[in-house]
Formats: structure tokens, sequence, C-alpha cells
């Protein structure tokens, strides 16, 4: 007779745990804002659209604010007397509703791009105001057909860094697994979804006069405003 109780107990008690989780609310936005400035700092940011590419491959209700990001060399000029700048490429990613067709990590879909990845890891990066995250740094080489006056293809060779991490409501994580834990979480006992938002830096190392020196992906970064 005992044992007959039991299994609708535990039953009875499981379903109404149902009522004790969260209900789920509004999405969350990403911390960083979208809207990118003309000038930060000593950098100028010439503002360009996503590739018809990027638009194609992920989901329509993904976001994108990109920028050609450019800033002398003190005392560098080329022989038309112009000051020779480092250059990166910014891109800033917000996720849609559904995170598995609107944000991934860069390494899915760099190898496409012509890289090959020779190394990756996790670098500690310092702001403005003196609080410090991880990014994930990437060492690559990528090749790029050239034109030429023959027939026969030419390829250049271009040695590259890549920083990229990710910003959500109120996190900032480097690690894509990192972040699908997260959402979980927050979906469990917060009761939360968000946007999340991948910023990724990426810059010829050739142009940035290799490693010598601090890198204008670490320059430029630390001027970005993150939720801490």
């Amino acid at each position: 007779m005992k044992k007959a109780l039991f299994l609708p107990l535990i039953l009875g008690c499981t379903m109404s745990a149902i009522y004790f989780l969260p209900k789920a609310g509004a999405i969350a936005q990403s911390a960083v804002k979208m809207d990118l400035p003309n000038i930060s700092e000593s950098w100028q940011l010439n503002k360009m659209p996503a590739s018809q590419e990027e638009l194609g491959a992920l989901s329509s209700d993904t976001e994108f604010s990109k920028a050609i990001c450019l800033s002398a060399r003190p005392g560098e000029y080329s022989w038309e007397g112009k000051q020779v700048p480092d250059r990166l490429d910014l891109s800033i990613v917000l996720s849609g509703i559904d995170l598995n067709n609107s944000i991934h990590r860069p390494e899915r879909c760099m190898p496409a791009q012509g890289h090959t990845i020779l190394s990756s890891s996790d670098q500690s990066l310092k702001l403005a105001n003196r609080r410090e995250f991880k990014a994930k740094r990437l060492v690559s080489v990528q090749s790029q057909r050239v034109s030429t006056a023959t027939e026969r293809e030419q390829y250049a060779r271009y040695n590259c860094v890549t920083y990229y991490f990710f910003v959500g409501h109120d996190r900032v994580t480097n690690n894509h697994l990192g972040r699908t834990f997260i959402d979980m979480k927050d979906r469990l006992i917060r009761g939360m979804d968000q946007r999340w938002l991948m910023l990724l830096f990426p810059c010829g190392m050739e142009k940035c006069h290799g490693l010598k020196r601090k890198s204008p992906s670490r320059r430029l970064i630390r001027n970005t405003k993150l939720p801490y």
C-alpha cells in the first residue's frame, strides 16, 4: 500500500516544482552598443556594410557593425610623404533569437577565408578603467589570390593575429562552450534569454609591425566599454 502511494507522491512533487521555475521574460540585450563612433582616441573608423556572404550565412535577425580602423604610426611616412597607418578590420556581430544560426566561433569560418590557424590562446587584456578580461587570440596565415598579367594563379600570404570575445547582458567570455553554459544557467535560474555580441579584431601582423610593439588590436580594445 505504501509503495502504491509513494510513486504518485513523487510524481506530484516533481510536477509541482515546475511552478517554482522562473517565467521567461524579455530578451536581455548585450551591454555593448552597436553604433560605432567615427573617431576613437587616435583611431579613424571608416564604417562599412556587411558582405552578402555574411548576410546569407547567418539568420536574418543578426545585426552587424563593421569598420576599417586606421591609426597613424608616429614618425613613419611613405615615399609619397603620407603617414603610414596601422590598420585593423573591426567586426561586431549581434546574435538574433536563434543563437545557433546567428553567432559562432571565428575558427569555423576563417578556413573558408583562406586562413590556416597556427595557434590559439587566452590573453588577458586591460581596459582603460584598469579592469581585465580574457580574449581569445588566434595566430594564422592567410592566403589571398592576387591579380596578375598572366593566367597563372598567384597567391599572397599574410601573417595575421585576431582577438575576439563575447559580451552578453552582464557577462564577458572568450569561450563558446562557456557562453552556452551561461545561457543554460540564465534560462533555468533567472528566466532570461539574452542576445550575445561578438567583437572581432583581426589585424595583419605585417601591417602592424609584427609583435615587437604593442598590438593595434590591443590598443583599440583598451577603449571598449564592457559591463564591468
